[in-house]
C-alpha cells in the first residue's frame, strides 16, 4: 500500500510507521519537522501543515489510504480546538485528494464504562488529558456524520506502553477490552499491528473500534 501517516513522528506514528514498513509498505510521513522522521527504506518526509486543508490535500494525492496519528501535543494549552480542527481538515482534504480510507487514532476517554457513561465525563478521569480526550471524542462524533469516507477510528486501551510486538490482540467496539485479571492494556508496538491489519483487511469501516490484550 501507499500509506499518507500523519503524525509519524508521535509516540503511536513511529510505532505505525515501523510497522508499515516492515510489510513492505510505501509510506509518506506528513510531519511538522521532518528532520524528526526515523530514516527507514520506503519512507518519505514531507512537511505539511494538519490545519490547512489545501496544503495537506495536495500531499496526499495518489496515496491509497491515510492513517492519521496526529496529537497537538499534551502540553498544547489549546489542545481541544486544535485537534478538532486539524482533525476537520484531515477529513476534508482526504476527501478533496480522492481517497476513500481514512483510519484515526483517537483516545480511550471516549469509551463507555458498564453504566453507558464515557470515562472522560467521570470524577477520576485525569486533567491532564481531559481537554486532549474531549477533542479526540468531538473528532470521532464528527465522523460519524461523515458518509463520503470509509472511515475508522480506533481508541487504544487505557494503558498504553512500549513493549515488545506479539502480534497478538483482541478487538472491542465501544467498550473497553479487559484480560481477566481485570487490566486493558497493549503495548504501542502491538496497536500499531492492530492499525495495519485494519488498513490491509478492513472489518470496522465507519465504526470506532478498540483494541488490548
Amino acid at each position: 500500500m501507499k500509506i499518507a501517516l500523519i503524525g509519524a513522528t508521535g509516540f503511536v506514528g513511529k510505532e505505525i510507521l515501523k510497522e508499515a514498513v516492515s510489510r513492505g509498505d510505501s509510506v509518506t510521513a506528513l510531519v511538522r519537522s521532518v528532520d524528526k522522521v526515523e530514516k527507514l527504506n520506503g519512507v518519505s518526509a514531507v512537511k505539511a501543515d494538519a490545519l490547512n486543508t489545501a496544503d495537506l490535500a495536495a500531499k496526499l494525492k495518489g496515496h491509497d489510504i491515510v492513517i492519521s496519528a496526529y496529537n497537538p501535543g499534551w502540553s498544547e494549552p489549546d489542545i481541544k480546538a486544535i485537534h478538532i480542527k486539524a482533525s476537520k481538515v484531515i477529513a476534508e482534504a482526504t476527501k478533496q485528494a480522492g481517497i476513500k480510507r481514512l483510519i484515526v487514532v483517537g483516545g480511550a476517554g471516549s469509551l463507555y464504562a458498564a453504566d453507558g457513561t464515557q470515562f472522560v465525563d467521570g470524577d477520576g478521569f485525569p486533567a491532564e488529558y481531559k481537554e486532549g480526550a474531549l477533542g479526540a471524542r468531538q473528532a470521532l462524533n464528527d465522523l460519524r456524520s461523515e458518509t463520503a469516507l470509509d472511515w475508522s477510528f480506533v481508541s487504544p486501551p487505557f494503558a498504553l506502553a512500549p513493549g515488545e510486538r506479539t502480534g497478538k490482540y483482541r478487538l472491542g467496539k465501544d467498550n473497553p477490552v479487559f484480560d481477566a485479571d481485570g487490566k486493558s492494556a497493549i503495548s504501542v508496538a502491538d496497536l500499531a499491528v492492530a492499525i495495519l491489519d485494519e488498513a490491509e483487511k478492513p472489518q470496522h469501516v465507519r465504526e470506532r473500534f478498540t483494541v488490548a490484550y
